[in-house]
């Protein structure tokens, strides 16, 4: 009797992973419908809302490209750790910091030009998800600290510490008793490419194509691939595997801190308690989607913003409430993650294994 067996596949699907994707992705907005409809709302209605919301208008296509930025910069990073085994949950706190890094140059040299003020922004906020980043790659070196752990923790004290200056030494004297700095100047704020999208798409860019060049065509970018499939293989070669731990996280750090001081800049214009918005871990979930490739990278970055844009207006239209269109955000992206399942692996019937058991014939003479 055959029997169903999980077998991997020699390579994941390539062109067939979009009929996956499509079929997960139907199921998932069924699964949505049925939530709706449990709740007494209109399911397909509401199904039509959530796209219509994220990608039905010129103005939701622009919300969605906004949110789209930070999450694709924070994904990206989040994507070079991967790519060496090395797993960093902690985007969201590195987000935070590079907030606080652009601000505390703004705070610094409020009377700077833009020609200044910008370039010295990126540099503070990169610098200071580097330095967020290093403390992990330290601990892990020097003492075996599974990172997961640690990178998870610094999550809270970047939080701990981003309320600590808004109701101490950065709270405005003009902000009502909110907690919240003055306004950036002018020359602070990232200027704007068309409508409402700002240059961070640009930066975006340069650097989704910064990374395809750095991993196809450098040798540093060809170790941190060998470290990932092998670490031993790597030491044995002689690759400097302490200094390409470091570098990784480092270098991710850099890039979700970017966007966070991107974001800061662009957006809201001063720095507040809502810096933690939760795209650090949604880039952790974009990065496994689009399997640690930058375009991919870019494609699911732009879905699940239109997503979180859609279940935004989903809470308006039907008034569902915030925990609930958070379930719908999970459903999808759970389903989204399931269905990669089948890229890698195929469930097929197995013929049963047949055994010849060899008779041994008796010895001459002797009994049978």
């Amino acid at each position: 009797m055959s029997t169903w067996r999980v077998t991997r596949r020699p390579e994941p699907l390539e062109w067939g992973s979009f009929l996956i994707f499509g079929a997960a992705l139907v199921l998932s907005l069924g699964l949505s419908g049925l939530m709706l409809a449990a709740q007494g709302k209109p399911g397909w209605e509401g199904v039509l809302l959530l796209l219509e919301g994220g990608f039905g208008h010129d103005y939701s296509l622009e919300d969605t490209l906004l949110k789209t930025i930070p999450i694709f910069l924070c994904a990206a990073g989040v994507a070079v750790c991967f790519r060496m085994q090395i797993w960093n949950i902690r985007a969201e706190g590195q987000f935070i910091m590079g907030a606080i890094g652009a601000t505390g140059m703004v705070l610094a040299f409020p009377q700077a030009p833009a020609w200044v003020m910008l370039p010295g922004m990126a540099l503070c906020a990169a610098l200071a998800g580097a330095a967020w980043a290093f403390i992990p790659a330290v601990l892990r070196l020097r003492f075996a600290v599974n990172e997961i752990i640690s990178s998870l923790m610094l999550n809270y004290i970047g939080i701990a510490i981003l309320r600590r200056l808004l109701h101490g030494p950065w709270k405005a004297p003009d902000g009502g008793g909110m907690p919240m700095t003055s306004l950036f100047p002018d020359a602070a704020r990232v200027p704007e490419m068309f409508g409402r999208i700002h240059w961070g798409l640009g930066v975006c860019v340069l650097v989704g194509i910064g990374l395809a060049v750095f991993f196809r065509r450098t040798r540093l970018g060809f170790e941190i691939q060998v470290a990932g499939e092998n670490a031993r293989a790597a030491r044995c070669a002689g690759m400097p595997y302490g200094f390409l731990t470091v570098f990784v996280l480092c270098l991710c750090g850099a890039l979700a801190a970017l966007a966070g001081g991107v974001e800061t800049s662009a957006l809201v214009g001063r720095l507040q308690t809502s810096a933690a918005s939760g795209y650090g871990y949604t880039a952790i979930v974009v990065a496994w989607l689009a399997r640690l490739r930058v375009g991919r990278i870019a494609f699911f970055a732009f879905f699940l913003a239109g997503i979180r844009v859609g279940v935004e207006n989903l809470q308006l239209e039907l008034g569902v409430p915030a925990p609930f269109g958070l379930m719908i955000e999970g459903c999808i992206l759970l389903t989204m993650l399931a269905g990669q399942f089948f890229e890698i692996y195929r469930i097929g019937r197995v013929p049963p294994e047949r055994t010849t058991a060899k008779a041994t014939a008796p010895a001459e003479g002797g009994a049978v």
